[in-house]
């Protein structure tokens, strides 16, 4: 059994890579898919595509309406997602990817740590799973395949 995952969260170190590794290391038949983690080609690609814009504004709404479809098109394929909240980093984007989870019907692992269970406990209770390491996600998929 073969399933595709989409890796929501801050883009800004390599827990996809860890993730990714992970699964390996326990043999999981998983597929991985999540936003575009080029953060330059993020910001540019509406005008990449559409040509210069007429200032910032449009600049980032061009791009926004790329990346969401790219991430309407990858997370409708997925068969669950997982979602990780960092310490670092504002989270914006991670909440957003877990809330379309939420309203597709996806299948919603949430990693996120202690020191953010009062500010994501309503949609930690909305998620499948929640979690506070890789590893304790990493044993949820496992579980699957038992």
């Amino acid at each position: 059994m073969e399933f595709t995952v989409y890796l929501a969260g801050q883009i800004h170190d390599d827990w996809r890579g860890e993730v990714i590794q992970k699964s390996k290391e326990k043999g999981l038949k998983l597929n991985f898919v999540g936003p575009q983690t080029d953060h330059d080609l993020s910001d540019n690609i509406g005008e990449n595509i559409l040509g210069e814009q007429p200032g910032s504004y449009y600049k980032d709404d061009a791009a926004s309406s790329i990346n969401n479809f790219r991430t309407s098109v990858l997370m409708n394929k997925a068969d669950f997602v997982i979602a990780l909240y960092g310490e670092k980093y504002k989270q914006w984007n991670t909440t957003m990817d877990a809330t379309t989870a939420i309203n597709l019907g996806k299948p919603l692992i949430i990693i996120r740590p202690e020191s953010a269970i009062h500010a994501l406990k309503e949609l930690s209770n909305k998620a499948d799973v929640t979690v506070e390491t890789v590893d304790q996600a990493i044993e949820v998929i496992n579980y699957i395949y038992k």
